[in-house]
């Protein structure tokens, strides 16, 4: 028999309609849910019954959940929405600037704001009655002078602190912007009107066209080539979202036109090492990033970056290192495996690449020290270290590169 006494539900007796609006904020909140899902999980809790909160959450959640990336919303909008005696003074509490206090504030955790904005859909307060029309024009003026445009506010806001419709902003953000790269002299020459350097060959193979006589001298000058950069993002549980991100920013890269990038590889890694570079190949970044992740069973996993690099070494770093490849390590560098395996392992990867950047979004804090043993080990063999965690770091990384000093040892920004 189903007894509610040890669930606080709201209207127990309407209990089939509290899980329609649930999946409603599900749906919301960006899972895929439709109506056979619903039906499924009335008859799911119809047919289990449930005695405590344990057993009804994990019906709902064997019947809304399919996918690892999937839990984390389903747990933040299931505690709000079935548990939480204070569910809207905390949700308006993240949706709504408020004044600091003396107490710190309490950061919202990762889809707690996609839950929020899921579940306040549509229970915005009625909007104030305006007076009637009195026949005369009515003028009003904002002082806009210490206001902020949302664009420029996204550009400052936390990947990870991001809401849904916030993310979806900062993708389109992504989408546009460009990571320009000087090209690499080469050792090899063409042949050049404004060159430098005479060609003598050519200059006497002319000659000897016009019966050996020298009536000009060709020239030639170096060739450019352009360089290959490989981005290693790791996708652990606390990278996922700045990853996330990161391969917009890539797949945008990949696909711009002359941009100047010879070829862009990239790979993840959590607990093993996958080469998603073709997958970024695909024109919608929707179905790459898809494929992408469909791609890389381990997001959301453990973090292994010694074993990884050590993959990466082995299997392509003869094959996509050459040319003056330039490495971009997306990482917060907290790894707890072996330090010396992971130290040769950096060393040889520094050995390999013409520059390696390392994108680090523990460095949006002001008394960030690398203390952490896995920071520690990799930072002497990269040469620049900057944040990642949101759009301005990643437009820095781009103003970074296409300056003249922009491959100064070791810089940190």
């Amino acid at each position: 028999m189903v007894t509610y006494s040890d669930l606080d539900l709201p209207d127990a007796p309407k209990l089939a309609r509290n899980i329609t609006w649930f999946a409603r904020a599900l749906r919301a909140a960006g899972l895929p849910i439709g109506p056979g899902r619903v039906i499924e999980a009335i008859r799911a809790v119809e047919a289990v019954g449930f005695t405590e909160r344990r057993d009804f959450y994990w019906t709902l959640h064997a019947c809304f959940v399919s996918r690892r990336a999937e839990r984390e919303i389903f747990d933040q909008v299931f505690r709000l929405y079935w548990r939480d005696p204070r569910l809207m003074e905390q949700m308006m509490s993240w949706l709504v600037p408020s004044v600091r206090g003396t107490h710190e504030e309490r950061i919202a955790k990762p889809a707690e704001r996609r839950a929020a904005e899921a579940l306040l859909d549509g229970a915005q307060s009625e909007p104030p009655d305006l007076p009637e029309d009195d026949g005369e024009e009515t003028r009003i003026e904002t002082d806009a002078a210490r206001t902020i445009s949302e664009e420029e506010r996204l550009r400052h806001l936390d990947f990870e602190q991001m809401s849904g419709d916030e993310m979806a902003r900062a993708r389109r953000m992504l989408s546009r912007l460009t990571l320009p790269v000087a090209p690499l002299p080469s050792r090899r020459t063409i042949a050049s009107e404004l060159g430098a350097q005479p060609d003598w060959r050519r200059t006497m193979r002319g000659a000897m066209r016009r019966g050996g006589e020298v009536t000009r001298i060709a020239t030639r000058t170096r060739r450019v080539r352009w360089p290959n950069l490989v981005a290693l993002c790791d996708i652990s549980g606390s990278m996922s979202s700045y990853s996330r991100a990161v391969l917009h920013f890539l797949h945008a890269v990949a696909n711009a036109k002359g941009a100047g990038w010879a070829e862009v590889h990239a790979f993840t890694f959590g607990t093993r090492l996958t080469n998603v570079t073709r997958h970024l190949r695909h024109r919608d970044v929707d179905a790459a990033l898809a494929a992408a992740g469909a791609e890389a069973q381990d997001w959301q996993g453990g973090t292994r970056i010694g074993e990884s690099i050590v993959a990466f070494n082995r299997d392509w770093s003869r094959r996509v290192l050459g040319q003056g490849a330039i490495v971009l390590l997306i990482t917060d560098g907290l790894d707890r495996g072996d330090p010396d395996r992971l130290d040769a392992a950096m060393r040889r990867l520094r050995l390999g690449a013409r520059q390696v950047i390392w994108l680090n979004p523990l460095l949006r804090f002001d008394g960030f020290e690398p203390r952490a043993r896995g920071i520690a080990t990799m930072l002497p063999h990269v040469d620049m270290f900057r944040a990642g965690h949101d759009i301005a770091s990643l437009e820095g990384l781009a103003e970074a590169l296409a300056s003249p000093n922009g491959s100064r040892p070791m810089s940190r920004v």
